[in-house]
């Protein structure tokens, strides 16, 4: 069974989603951070499956095709399923839409064979995974701001335990939490 992470950036603050008249791309100096690249490039090329929602596909086809790189590589070349109740135009070879109910649907791509199925981009879509439990492990990416507003990650109660912490030059931190009763590994 292969397991779903969520990655997703976050504010000092807590903040998933900044409010309006911030940019939505809050992460400071981001390509600016090579080791934070080279971390990244290395969480996206482990997928088995990039899973995200319609708008997020929609800004990351407009992207990534056109960009160079290890980044660009892992999204360009990894499958992708986009999670969309209306029909959605999937330029992106290897797109798959699943247009049923997530949980059931999430259920279905962790009984195929493959890397991990990596969900990214879209507070929508992070929230209900998290409200649904289907997540087995965080990647979260703090980034050193402070947002004061926004839509949150973690609506309900949510205990989790933390794996490993990185830390970054230019002051973005790479947390990854599991469910509390992961064993070690």
């Amino acid at each position: 069974m292969r397991p779903l992470i969520l990655r997703h950036g976050l504010s000092l603050d807590g903040y998933a989603a900044a409010p309006d008249g911030v940019p939505a791309d809050f992460f400071l100096e981001y390509d600016e951070d090579e080791e934070f690249v080279a971390h990244m490039a290395g969480v996206l090329g482990r997928a088995g499956v990039h899973a995200m929602g319609a708008q997020a596909y929609r800004e990351m086809a407009g992207h990534w095709p056109y960009q160079d790189g290890p980044e660009a590589d892992a999204m360009n070349r990894i499958p992708k399923v986009v999670f969309s109740r209306r029909p959605i135009d999937t330029p992106w070879p290897t797109t798959t839409v699943c247009s049923g109910d997530l949980a059931a649907d999430v259920a279905a791509l962790k009984t195929q064979d493959g890397g991990p199925i990596l969900a990214h981009g879209g507070v929508r879509l992070a929230q209900a995974l998290v409200r649904a439990d289907l997540v087995d492990e965080y990647h979260l990416l703090v980034n050193p701001v402070a947002l004061g507003g926004g839509s949150p990650l973690f609506t309900d109660f949510t205990k989790l335990k933390l794996v490993d912490v990185k830390s970054f030059p230019r002051g973005n931190l790479a947390l990854t939490y599991t469910r509390p009763d992961t064993p070690a590994q």
